[in-house]
């Protein structure tokens, strides 16, 4: 049996890195481990001893013992300074480096929570954006034929145009209209809550488009492009919310690629579905278009078992108790007590605040700098060209001599490694860190366009630069796939609080959506006038883009987030104590210190 040496007291003239004493003698126990004391948290060291050993522990020496009691022996009654670990901080270190002794780890909890939100709702978004593509031919044929049944004529050249561009631009125009419900639902209905109730938007328009050769409604088809794109704006703003503040901040840069990992996936299972000898045909393409509500059905059934936010628990419904809960599940330890506190401190920090809303988000000095920054982010991210790098593929890999049956195959792989890259990203990003991931990601972007507009410029002239343009389009996917693809809303979780987030999110979600619409609406215009030279404008957006990252955006890799708010007050111009009403108002003394 352990023998317990000493009480663990508060001491307030221990030095800074401690702040623990224990103050009784030293005495025979049974010790798991024993951590050396010395000059700061860089003079610890490791110490085993045989877990039936029997001795005296030595001056200075922390010891843990099998029942994780905390025990210590000093030579003499004088108070011995200790750092102390915890259970939490134990449970995650890294036993080589004390700094990162407060890490969490990925619990069966989280792990599943993070896949059950990412499957059901961000796979959706990637999913529908490819789902219509394959089967567009056929779908505009039951378009025409529709409207002869009911009216015996057909519809012209231009008419038939108009309808699929409706079609297809309901999603993103959906996507804009979701954008704009984060902020109320998330503060309602809460994070888990909303993804739930988000999942209307994907299992009636499922049902609806599966229907819908049966009912011989195209117009079936229109509304449910309205909704899933109304699922997609939400999803694509509440995942990586939710994501972010489940997560421990040692692992929210991976977690928040996670959804972006899974529209990849999403958009590669829509590009497989959508072969011609799948569902890609006659019979099949209800099929395809009614599965999106597949993903749906399962988080609506089991998301209900897993945590809600603790910190919206705890900021904004002000459940100390159910927030506590919440950690502790998530964390696999019953010690949240520093995490606990640091969430207490974020809400006591900007209580001033209040509910922000979008209006109040742009009059606020000091959260200018994240503001335009997740403005530049999210607008770089669509008009850098990925859409029209898509649009281009097929092209391109025709050039190159692939044949056009074939060209259905060579898309699916270049939407496998897209995936590929974005798991990649996952193990990278805690490694490298965001703001290093968006300059590599933007500058091999910019480099692709340019080249690709070289290329496509001499593809007639030189035999061999089809292939060269096959190499641009799969650099440009593997670049956006690193940076531009999942890091913007990973930022906006990051570099933003609890009462300000909501708000940026419905920013950020609305410029992404406005400008996929925009390129969309714009690209065919462009490429007709330009040709091959429209890859330039889109060379200058990711040059733009990488000169005010590098300039502007900070690194928040292992930050709290007050510590990262602490970075933008300084770019905003204000200090530590901000102004009534000002987020991060009464800021403590303790966090304030950079």
């Amino acid at each position: 049996m352990s023998q317990q040496l000493g009480t663990l007291v508060q001491n307030e003239t221990a030095p800074p890195s401690y702040g623990y004493a224990v103050t009784k003698e030293k005495g025979p126990f049974t010790p798991r481990s024993v951590w050396r004391g010395g000059g700061g948290p860089g003079a610890w060291g490791r110490h085993s001893v045989g877990q039936s050993e029997t001795q005296d522990v030595p001056s200075g020496l922390l010891v843990l013992a099998e029942d994780d009691t905390v025990l210590l022996s000093t030579a003499s009654p004088l108070l011995a300074y200790v750092k102390v670990e915890t259970r939490h901080q134990r449970a995650g270190r890294d036993r080589k480096d004390p700094e990162t002794w407060d890490a969490g780890k990925l619990t069966l909890v989280l792990a599943l929570a993070t896949l059950i939100a990412a499957f059901g709702s961000s796979f959706q978004y990637g999913y529908n954006v490819a789902a219509v593509n394959s089967p567009s031919e056929l779908m505009q044929q039951f378009y025409n034929d529709t409207y002869n049944d009911r009216t015996q004529d057909t519809l012209d050249s231009f008419s038939l145009t108009l309808m699929w561009s409706v079609t297809v631009s309901m999603f993103p125009f959906g996507g804009f209209i979701g954008s704009l419900l984060v902020g109320p639902l998330v503060n309602k209905m809460g994070r888990k809550g909303a993804l739930l109730f988000n999942n209307i938007f994907s299992i009636v328009p499922a049902i609806l488009m599966g229907c819908s050769k049966i009912a011989r409604s195209y117009e079936l088809i229109i509304a449910s492009r309205l909704m899933v794109g109304i699922c997609a704006g939400l999803s694509s703003n509440v995942v990586p919310m939710y994501l972010g503040e489940l997560a421990p901040k040692n692992l929210r840069g991976a977690l928040g690629v996670v959804p972006q990992l899974f529209i990849t996936i999403g958009i590669l299972v829509a590009q497989l579905f959508g072969f011609r000898n799948v569902l890609a045909n006659e019979e099949g393409w209800p099929i395809l278009l009614g599965l999106t509500g597949v993903p749906a059905a399962l988080q609506l059934l089991l998301l209900p078992f897993f945590p809600e936010s603790p910190r919206y628990l705890l900021i904004q419904k002000k459940d100390e108790s159910a927030a506590e809960k919440a950690l502790q599940r998530l964390r696999g330890w019953k010690d949240v007590n520093l995490e606990m506190e640091e969430i207490q401190k974020e809400d006591e920090a900007e209580k001033a605040a209040g509910f922000v809303s979008v209006w109040k988000l742009f009059k606020m000095q000091s959260l200018r700098w994240q503001l335009i920054s997740v403005i530049v982010l999210m607008a770089g991210q669509q008009l850098s060209g990925v859409n029209a790098i898509y649009y281009y593929a097929d092209k391109i890999y025709l050039s190159a001599g692939v044949e056009r049956n074939n060209v259905q195959y060579v898309t699916a792989g270049t939407g496998a490694v897209n995936v590929f890259m974005t798991i990649v990203t996952i193990f990278v990003v805690e490694l490298w860190g965001r703001r290093l991931l968006l300059l590599l990601g933007f500058s091999t972007c910019l480099t692709a366009c340019i080249v690709l507009t070289v290329a496509l410029a001499l593809q007639d002239t030189i035999s061999w630069m089809p292939y060269v343009s096959i190499v641009c389009v799969i650099a440009y996917v593997i670049g956006h796939a690193v940076g531009p693809s999942p890091i913007p809303a990973l930022l906006i979780t990051e570099i933003f609080l609890q009462s300000s987030r909501p708000a940026a999110f419905m920013v950020g979600g609305s410029v992404h959506w406005l400008s996929n619409f925009t390129v969309g609406l714009i690209f065919p215009f462009i490429q007709v006038g330009l040709g091959a030279y429209s890859f330039i404008i889109f060379a200058v957006i990711c040059l733009l883009t990488t000169i005010y990252i590098f300039m502007v955006i900070p690194e928040t890799k292992g930050r709290s987030f007050i510590e990262i708010n602490q970075i933008f007050a300084k770019k905003n111009k204000v200090s530590d104590i901000y102004p009534e009403k000002e987020e991060l108002s009464d800021l403590p003394p303790a966090i304030s210190q950079e």
